[in-house]
């Protein structure tokens, strides 16, 4: 590597190999030729005189790229795909007449980018499956475990670290349904021609439409595709980069929102991150504990949302059936936002693979706001033993104001239940009080919910999941 050339930190820091393989040069232009064996094997099925040797030649040269004889000839053609033909042509002699054959650019490089967003696609869903699979594990081993809930970063009624991880999980449930779609929806540009025509095909077939549609149908089968685009212009539509930007910017969303709930949590001691034994968290303070994992997962999050504005401005700035402004930015914000959505999961699946949770700190927290929580049942247990109900609230605010004033001003200890037994108006011990703190009283359906939630929801998601494999796990060493 030359330390004097900037360096792609997605390459170099944060993708796995297997998504730096999809989008990377050999295998780009390896697809080029792959795509150019399937259109001269399709031809010569449907009649033109395309000999069988002229196929086994390009069928054994697809991987045998000369890099550096195509930069040559790029340099004086000023065009990538004539660049590659001439390379081709050169290692493929007698292939070279026919390499090409009826096509524009657009047959290699948007057919080719389709390919890569299909096979990026697939990782994906892949990581995805594999990382909801450790939140479900994680939120049944808690699915009893009752900790605060927080509304507006406040302490609100009670729920479970497992009920709190299936609102993480739902949103990538969505994101994996979205993704699925687009995945399986997901069309072949095929042989289109120069303006989406198919003008010079028809040529080549002396103007059998029949053989033009079955050509087209054909190659993309040839590559994996079982529906074409029914019409194009030169390319096939830009929406469609913008909606993968769009599926993947949802995606980010929801890894975003689960870094930030993780940053919380560790803020407040009750759940960390995995932090190794040699780890530094603060170059200064060595006590340091600081959730590298999650804040690196939030700004990986960020670009990918950033990121997604550019395909949607390209889509809507095309004109008529092509332009070329579309090449240099696709070029960066499709493939990297594959690669850090590919990232961004390889540590969202590091981090929950190893969350550390503290109960006994969750549990002090819940006995420092629960009495505050369990006035409503104080009040109503107080009107069945003959309280006047008005009396009770007035009397149990004026108490609460009195605690919150001790534990916020004085930093004391919560007392209002012993300031609620010792007001004869609620009549009431503090064993009597303390009955009333049942922590189980307070987290409703929770646990339930979490079984629920696996068996009709995630447990199905997974199955299918599965399909498309484990993929490599990452690494996070850097």
């Amino acid at each position: 590597m030359d330390d004097n050339s900037y360096v792609n930190p997605l390459s170099d820091r944060y993708a796995s190999p297997e998504m730096l393989r999809v989008f990377s040069p050999q295998r780009k232009f390896s697809t080029w030729r792959r795509l150019w064996c399937a259109l001269a094997e399709a031809e010569r099925e449907l009649g033109l005189p395309i000999a069988e040797e002229q196929i086994a030649e390009m069928r054994r040269n697809v991987d045998n790229i000369d890099f550096d004889a195509a930069r040559a000839f790029e340099k004086q053609t000023r065009h990538d795909v004539m660049a590659h033909i001439a390379a081709f042509g050169t290692i493929c002699p007698t292939a070279k007449p026919i390499i090409h054959l009826g096509a524009t650019s657009a047959f290699v490089g948007d057919n080719t980018d389709l390919i890569q967003t299909r096979d990026g696609c697939r990782i994906l869903l892949g990581r995805l499956t594999s990382l909801i699979a450790l939140l479900k594990t994680f939120a049944l081993d808690n699915a009893d475990t009752p900790t605060l809930g927080f509304t507006h970063f406040q302490p609100a009624q009670l729920t479970t670290v497992g009920k709190r991880a299936c609102l993480w999980i739902y949103d990538l449930l969505m994101d994996f349904e979205e993704l699925r779609r687009f995945e399986s929806a997901l069309k072949f540009r095929g042989v289109k021609g120069a303006t989406g025509t198919q003008a010079s095909f028809l040529n080549l077939f002396d103007g059998d439409h029949k053989k033009v549609r079955a050509l087209d149908k054909r190659v993309a089968e040839k590559m994996g595709f079982d529906e074409v685009f029914p019409v194009t212009g030169q390319t096939y539509t830009r929406k469609v980069d913008a909606q993968i930007a769009s599926v993947l910017s949802g995606l980010a969303q929801s890894l975003h929102k689960f870094a930030n709930d993780i940053r919380l949590l560790q803020h407040l001691k009750e759940i960390e991150e995995p932090f190794e034994k040699g780890q530094v968290g603060s170059s200064a303070m060595a006590y340091k504990r600081n959730p590298m994992r999650s804040e690196r997962l939030t700004a990986l999050c960020r670009f990918i949302i950033s990121n997604g504005l550019s395909p949607a401005m390209t889509a809507a700035e095309q004109w008529f059936e092509r332009t070329l402004d579309d090449s240099a930015n696709k070029r960066l914000s499709v493939p990297q936002s594959f690669l850090a959505a590919d990232a961004a999961l390889i540590i969202a699946a590091n981090v929950c693979d190893g969350l550390a949770i503290y109960p006994n700190v969750i549990a002090k927290h819940i006995r420092e706001e629960l009495p505050f929580m369990a006035t409503e049942n104080i009040i109503m247990e107080a009107v069945k033993r003959g309280g006047d109900r008005q009396a009770l609230h007035e009397r149990i605010r004026v108490h609460s104001m009195e605690a919150g004033k001790k534990v916020k001003v004085d930093g004391g200890e919560n007392d209002l239940l012993k300031r609620i037994a010792e007001d004869p108006i609620f009549g009431m011990t503090e064993s009597d009080l303390a009955a009333s703190l049942d922590v189980a009283r307070f987290i409703g359906r929770a646990p339930e919910q979490v079984r629920e939630f696996m068996a009709e929801y995630v447990d199905p998601a997974i199955e299918v999941g599965m399909a498309y494999g484990a993929p490599e796990r990452g690494d996070l060493s850097v």
